[in-house]
């Protein structure tokens, strides 16, 4: 054995860590510190929403069936026109109807004579009868035959109304303005009056837009716009209140058409604990269909001050949220928050944990580290539809207080 040698390499090899050790430790201090993005908070006033789902559905309905009976003589629309009320849709062969009219008409003329005829034999017997010219039962008679013409008349009247609608009914016209569907059945067909299905119309201005929405919510609702009534009123009815609601399509962002909640159901359902509400919203601009389906938002409080970021702003420690902010010497600060709802434009709402003028890091999250020194680019805050690596106008350099943090 060589003690002494072996305790020469020991030594050499202690020196060769020391060294290394040295050497990493220089190279830490030497590394840059990260290149990050920051974003001043958003400070603005938002509103608390509750969201639903609902479907699109006309104010007015109108299944088109014919009222007589007869031959489909003419179509007078196009598939898919949109109809003003009044305006001709079909015409049944008016033939029949107006042969029945004429008929009804004659039926009265003869009535009408008889009862002339009739009324000349009482008037004569009434002279005759005193001076025993005439027997009393003639007299009878006559009377008898007055009164009979008379209610033939009167049924002729009734047979000729009949048949003078049932000629009005072989024209049908739109009963509604709205948009038309296609036709039924074509030209040359038997329609069967009150059976056969010839179109249908749906009103297209304003429309009803239908969602449910839970108990809690409604009275949430109601209870922040009675709030603005004196505490000694009585409490107006919910169509009353001028609930404002906000439509959306699925096609669209966020929730651009304005329309007031007009009407609810009279009773909550037990078993969903919900209750069926309806919007009314114009629709001059033919925007929207009955059957769409779309997203609807009410508010539930008036507008607040709050504070916002962007999504990617917020990362995830176990079950704490947090945010980077970056402090006036370019020093990363973890710092814990709460997030809360998400805007239209992609920021989302922070109740706790940051402050008016804070700037928080939008991008290299990944990069920072928590009371360790950054490199920042400030930069407006981005919004929805933004990519993660993309670079919004840059607001102020920062570099010169990040590379004087980096050097001690």
């Amino acid at each position: 054995m060589h003690p002494y040698r072996c305790s020469g390499y020991t030594f050499v090899i202690a020196a060769v860590m020391t060294g290394c050790g040295a050497d990493e430790k220089g190279r830490q201090a030497a590394l840059p510190p990260p290149e990050v993005i920051i974003s001043q908070v958003v400070s603005r006033e938002v509103t608390n929403f509750g969201e639903f789902t609902g479907r699109i559905d006309s104010v007015e309905t109108v299944d088109v069936r014919a009222r007589v009976s007869g031959y489909l003589d003419k179509i007078h629309f196009t598939d898919g026109d949109e109809v003003k009320q009044g305006a001709l849709l079909f015409q049944i062969d008016p033939r029949p109807f107006k042969a029945s009219l004429e008929n009804a008409r004659g039926q009265k003329a003869q009535w009408e004579a008889k009862l002339a005829r009739a009324k000349a034999d009482v008037q004569r017997y009434e002279k005759l009868v005193p001076s025993g010219a005439a027997a009393p039962q003639d007299l009878d008679k006559a009377k008898a035959d007055m009164g009979e013409a008379i209610a033939a008349i009167q049924s002729a009247d009734a047979t000729i109304e009949q048949a003078r609608l049932d000629l009005e009914f072989s024209t049908i016209k739109a009963p509604i303005s709205g948009r038309i569907s296609e036709a039924m059945m074509t030209e040359g067909n038997l329609v069967r009056g009150d059976s056969d299905l010839l179109t249908t119309i749906v009103s297209l201005d304003p429309i009803y837009v239908y969602f449910n929405i839970d108990e809690r919510t409604l009275l949430q609702v109601a209870e922040w716009r009675r709030a603005s009534l004196p505490p000694a009123a009585t409490r107006p009815d919910l169509r009353s209140l001028e609930i404002p609601v906000y439509l959306g399509l699925i096609n669209e962002q966020g929730y651009p058409h304005k329309g007031v909640i007009k009407f609810a159901d009279n009773k909550v359902d037990s078993s969903t604990g919900t209750i069926r509400v309806r919007g009314t919203f114009d629709n001059s601009r033919r925007i929207f269909y009955p059957g769409m389906f779309t997203r609807v938002r009410v508010p539930l409080t008036d507008p607040a001050k709050a504070l916002l970021v962007i999504d990617r702003a917020i990362g995830t420690d176990q079950n704490q949220k947090f945010v980077y902010v970056v402090d006036d010497q370019n020093i990363a600060q973890y710092r814990a928050v709460k997030p809360g709802r998400l805007e239209d434009d992609g920021l989302r709402v922070v109740t706790e944990g940051l402050q008016p003028g804070d700037w928080v890091i939008v991008t290299g999250l990944q990069r920072a580290r928590p009371g360790k020194p950054v490199n920042p680019q400030r930069v407006e805050m981005p919004r929805s539809g933004m990519r993660a690596e993309s670079r919004p106008a840059i607001i102020a350099p920062a570099q010169g207080k990040a590379s004087k943090a980096g050097q001690h």
